[in-house]
C-alpha cells in the first residue's frame, strides 16, 4: 500500500503560505521566487557492548523564501509557518538582495525550467522507521551486538542506527508545486580486537550500505545481516593474525563496498560544475576536470561509463523534483572513458549556456539556501561482465579490497589514497588470506585508466553515505553510488603503518 505524506505536515496551510509569499514577491517585482516548507525528522541510536549510550530524536520544521531581485540573490528563513510570516520573509529576502547587490560581481540568471503543476512524490519504502518504537530499535541493536560479543576474539562492540524522514513542500512563480517525502536508514556494527600483551588493536565494521529504504531493510531478506554478523568476528580474527602488506605494485580488485567512496571523491565531487568553474573552492577545493576538457578528457578506460542519477529506486539522492523545481533526471557524466557531462543547478547551467539544469539543487534545512549537490553518481556494470569469483580467478598476483575506511584526496580531486576494512591477497586466482596496513594510491586519471575488467550486473551494489559535506555555512547531504566489482592493473600499494612512521 503506498505511503501517505506525513499527516502533521499535510495539515499545515501549505497553499495559503505559498500563495501569500509568491503574491508578495510579484508585488515587489522579483525575477524569480520560490518557497520551501520542510519537516525533517532524524533519530540516532548508539550502543556500546549492547548497552544504550545515546538516543537522539530531532524534529526540525521551517519555512524558506528565495528570490532573484534586480539580478541578485536574496534569501530568508524562519520557524513560524504562517502566511503572514511568509510575507515578512519575502520582504526580508528582497532586502538581503538589495544589500548584496553592490558587492556582487555578476547578474544572476537561471536556466529555464517549465512549470510542473501540482506533484506528489514519495520514496520507495515499506515500513516508516518512525513507526517503530525506540524500545524495539534498541532491542534489535542489542541482540546484534550480543551476537558479535559472543565471539571470544571480540573485546567490544559498537552499534549505531541513523534514520531520517524528510518531508518538503515547494512552490515557485512558474506554477510548480511539489510535495515530497524521503526515508533513509543506516546501521553499522563495529567489533574491536585488542592484544593485551602489545596493545595492538584492530577493528572490523559491517559493510551494509546506507539505503533509501525503511525499517524493512533491517528485518527482512533484503540484506543478509545474519551472515555478516556471524562472519565479522572471523574476518577480524584473520586480520589480527595477518602479515603486514609488502608495498609495491599490484593488480587490485575493488569490491563495491569500497569503490563507492572512490567514486564519490574522485568522480562525484570532481564533476560538480560549481567546483569545476571555481565557484566552490573553500570546502574541499575545486576540480581538475575543467569545462575546457569536456568531450576530450580521457577520465578512464573505454570500459568506464558513469551516470548522474536522481531517479534510481532507493537512492539516497533520489527525488521527484529538486529544490529549484527541476524534475529528476538521469544523464551521462563519463562515457567510453571520456568526460561528457557535469552535475548542475539552474545557476551553473546558465553560466555555461546549458539549456536546462539536471536537478542537483538541494538544501539540508529550511534555514539554508539551496546549493548544487551531488546526484547518485554510479559506475555502470558491463552487461556480460564476470562475477566477483570469476574476476578474482583471473588475477595471478593481486589484492582484493572490501569495505571503506580512511581516505585522503587533494583539493582538485586528483591525488588520492584509500584504505579498506579488509585486504585479501590473491595468488593464482585464489584468495590466500588477509594482509594488514594496506592503502592504494594513485591519481584519478591513472587509476580509472587502469581499469581493465568491469563486473556484471550481478555484482552491482548501491553504496553511499549520509554525510557528504559542502558549502559555507556547511551543509550535509545523503548520496548513493552504485558500482560493480572491477579490476585495476598496476596500482601502487602502500604500507600505511610504514608510511606514517617515516
Amino acid at each position: 500500500m503506498p505511503h501517505q505524506i506525513d499527516p502533521e505536515f499535510a495539515a499545515l496551510p501549505l497553499t495559503a503560505i505559498a500563495d501569500a509569499a509568491l503574491q508578495r514577491a510579484q508585488e515587489l517585482g522579483v525575477e524569480h521566487a520560490d518557497v520551501r516548507l520542510e519537516r525533517i525528522r532524524t533519530a540516532d541510536l548508539a550502543l556500546h557492548d549492547a548497552r544504550l549510550e545515546t538516543s537522539h530524536d530531532d524534529d526540525e520544521r521551517g519555512l524558506a523564501v528565495r528570490v532573484v531581485h534586480d539580478g541578485t540573490w536574496g534569501f530568508a528563513g524562519g520557524l513560524i509557518l504562517t502566511p503572514a510570516e511568509a510575507v515578512r520573509l519575502v520582504d526580508r529576502a528582497v532586502e538581503v538582495a538589495a544589500v548584496s547587490k553592490p558587492v556582487t560581481g555578476e547578474r544572476i540568471e537561471l536556466a529555464p525550467e517549465p512549470g510542473h503543476g501540482e506533484q506528489t512524490w514519495i520514496s520507495s519504502y515499506d515500513v516508516d522507521p518512525f513507526s517503530v518504537s525506540e524500545h524495539d530499535r534498541i532491542e534489535l541493536l542489542a541482540d546484534w551486538s550480543n551476537r558479535v560479543l559472543g565471539a571470544e576474539i571480540i573485546r567490544h562492540v559498537d552499534a549505531t542506527l541513523k534514520q531520517v524522514r524528510e518531508t518538503k513542500f515547494y512552490a515557485d512563480l512558474s506554477g510548480t508545486r511539489t510535495t515530497q517525502q524521503r526515508v533513509r536508514m543506516q546501521c553499522q556494527i563495529t567489533g574491536l580486537w585488542v592484544d593485551d600483551a602489545t596493545g595492538r588493536f584492530e577493528t572490523m565494521r559491517t559493510i551494509a550500505p546506507p539505503v533509501g529504504r525503511g525499517w524493512e531493510f533491517l528485518t527482512d531478506e533484503r540484506y543478509d545481516w545474519s551472515t555478516e554478523l556471524a562472519t565479522l568476528p572471523e574476518y577480524l580474527l584473520e586480520k589480527s593474525k595477518a602479515p603486514s602488506v609488502e608495498p609495491g605494485t599490484y593488480d587490485l580488485v575493488v569490491d563495491p563496498s569500497n569503490m563507492w567512496l572512490t567514486i564519490h571523491e574522485s568522480i562525484g565531487h570532481a564533476t560538480e560544475l560549481d567546483r569545476a568553474l571555481g565557484y566552490e573552492a573553500n570546502y574541499a577545493g575545486t576540480s581538475f576536470a575543467t569545462p575546457d576538457q569536456l568531450g576530450s578528457l580521457h577520465y578512464g578506460s573505454p570500459l568506464m561509463h558513469v551516470t548522474g542519477d536522481r531517479q534510481v529506486e532507493h537512492g539516497l539522492a533520489s527525488i521527484g523534483f529538486d529544490d529549484e523545481g527541476v524534475q529528476a533526471q538521469t544523464w551521462d557524466l563519463i562515457k567510453d572513458g571520456l568526460l561528457v557531462g557535469y552535475q548542475l543547478d539552474r545557476r551553473t547551467a546558465a553560466l555555461r549556456g546549458i539549456e536546462r539544469s539536471n536537478g542537483c539543487a538541494f538544501a539540508d534545512s529550511p534555514l539554508h539556501v539551496p546549493i548544487q549537490r551531488m546526484a547518485n553518481v554510479s559506475l555502470q556494470p558491463v552487461e556480460d561482465g564476470p562475477s566477483t569469483e570469476d574476476l578474482i580467478g583471473g588475477v595471478e598476483d593481486g589484492l582484493y579490497v572490501v569495505g571503506d575506511k580512511s581516505w585522503s584526496i587533494d583539493m582538485q580531486r586528483y591525488n588520492f589514497q584509500f584504505t579498506g576494512q579488509r585486504f585479501f591477497r590473491i595468488r593464482n586466482g585464489v584468495l590466500v588470506g588477509q594482509v594488514r596496513d594496506a592503502a592504494y594510491q594513485a591519481t584519478t586519471t591513472d587509476f580509472w585508466r587502469s581499469m581493465s575488467v568491469v563486473g556484471g550486473p550481478q555484482t552491482y551494489v548501491l553504496g553511499g553515505a549520509f554525510n557528504c559535506g559542502k558549502g559555507q555555512p556547511g551543509q550535509v547531504a545523503a548520496v548513493s553510488h552504485g558500482c560493480p566489482v572491477a579490476l585495476f592493473n598496476g596500482v601502487r600499494i602502500l604500507n600505511a603503518t610504514q608510511e606514517a612512521a617515516q
